[in-house]
């Protein structure tokens, strides 16, 4: 998920850098959510992941 939140972080700085405003807005949008529903999982991972298994 964090690879979607870049692609879409480097498509609206390329489209802001064309002028293409709504696009790069809405592209910055989708990967500022991405970043924190990825962050989110992640932290949400670490803490209620699978811990050691003594055997």
């Amino acid at each position: 998920m964090f690879r979607w939140a870049i692609i879409f972080a480097v498509v609206a700085l390329i489209a802001s850098l064309l002028g293409f405003g709504g696009v790069a807005g809405l592209s910055a949008g989708f990967a500022k959510m991405l970043l924190l529903i990825a962050a989110v999982i992640l932290v949400l991972g670490f803490l209620f992941g699978r811990g050691a298994r003594v055997p």
